[in-house]
């Protein structure tokens, strides 16, 4: 006879740690995404005073 209650636990303890390893792969892509913004934000930022220099 199964019971319900082990079956949710069951559930938990599998999703607990893949919700914790998604989460992971979403804020270290987020990050990198963030990264090449910031990059590419800088590149256009240094562009602008080059061309202001001149």
């Amino acid at each position: 006879m199964i019971n319900i209650t082990d079956v949710f636990y069951q559930m938990f303890a599998i999703l607990i740690p893949v919700a914790l390893i998604i989460m992971i792969f979403f804020i270290v892509r987020l990050s990198k995404k963030r990264n090449e913004q910031l990059k590419r934000l800088e590149a256009k930022i240094d562009n602008l005073q080059k061309n202001n220099k001149k």
